[in-house]
């Protein structure tokens, strides 16, 4: 299956649930693709010492899981795009979105 995921939050539990989704989903043979937006764009560095979401943002880099960045979103947060988390634009969500046999949001 195609699952697309959205994540608009930096909030820890949330993020580390999402990115934790991610990763699962990924492990399951599943193709998984992830847009990140708002504040969002943010949890590449996010860490916490019971929700560590950058440390499952870089275990599903690593398993090969795709993270888009909103360009406008880190622009606006004067941050730049990371091999793991390049910036992205909104046709790039769309067409997620589009690919994705099921989108689920975060």
């Amino acid at each position: 299956m195609k699952i697309g995921i959205i994540i608009e939050t930096k909030e820890y539990e949330k993020a580390w649930n999402a990115m934790r989704f991610a990763v699962t989903a990924k492990k399951d043979g599943n193709e998984v693709k992830v847009f990140l937006m708002g504040e969002a764009v943010e949890i590449e560095t996010l860490t916490h010492e019971k929700f560590n979401v950058s440390e499952q943002v870089a275990l599903f880099h690593e398993i090969g899981g795709e993270v888009l960045a909103c360009g406008s979103c880190l622009k606006s947060r004067k941050m730049g795009s990371t091999d793991v988390c390049p910036m992205s634009t909104m046709v790039d969500c769309l067409e997620m979105v589009k690919w994705a046999d099921k989108t689920v949001t975060f």
